[in-house]
């Protein structure tokens, strides 16, 4: 949690400026687990904490250090948004209604999830090619994350491990 953390306090919480349009990373809509549409851009002036989760992995436990960040800094600005994907190893069999349901009876989640989607290769969801390529680095497993600053210009990639 070391890594992330000193990384929001270094980008995250320094003070948000005026933006007068969408920045191109977040010009994306994405799907809730639940089918709702959700535009990325409310989320402008947010620090956000972009993840993708599966069920059956052995990080899956992260969820619980997640949801605590979540409930930590979301009064300071922190947006956690996890992506369900069954890219690695098929862990993430589950549909979105037993994925929501998974997330909450065992974690508690009360951060935003959307619908599982691919987060790599051809396959990945646009707003995750997006995040690639700004980074430098694709999702290489489950739990991967990229922290993207207020401004929705800087992203920093952390492997799965790093939480």
């Amino acid at each position: 949690m070391t890594q992330i953390l000193a990384a929001l306090l270094f980008i995250a919480f320094l003070p948000g400026a005026a933006f007068a349009a969408c920045p191109r990373l977040l010009d994306h809509t994405v799907q809730s687990l639940m089918g709702s549409s959700t535009p990325l851009c409310q989320f402008q002036g947010k620090v956000l904490l972009v993840v993708n989760t599966a069920s059956q992995c052995l990080y899956t436990p992260q969820y619980e250090g997640l949801e605590k960040l979540h409930k930590r800094y979301a009064g300071r600005g922190l947006v956690v948004l996890g992506f369900p994907a069954n890219d690695f190893g098929g862990q993430e069999p589950g549909s979105n209604g037993e994925i929501a349901s998974f997330c909450q009876v065992n974690y508690g989640v009360s951060f935003l999830m959307f619908a599982k989607s691919g987060v790599t290769g051809a396959a990945a969801n646009p707003f995750y090619a997006m995040l690639a390529e700004r980074s430098g680095k694709r999702p290489g497993w489950n739990f991967h994350k990229y922290l993207i600053d207020r401004a929705g210009e800087k992203v920093l990639s952390f492997e799965s491990a790093v939480l």
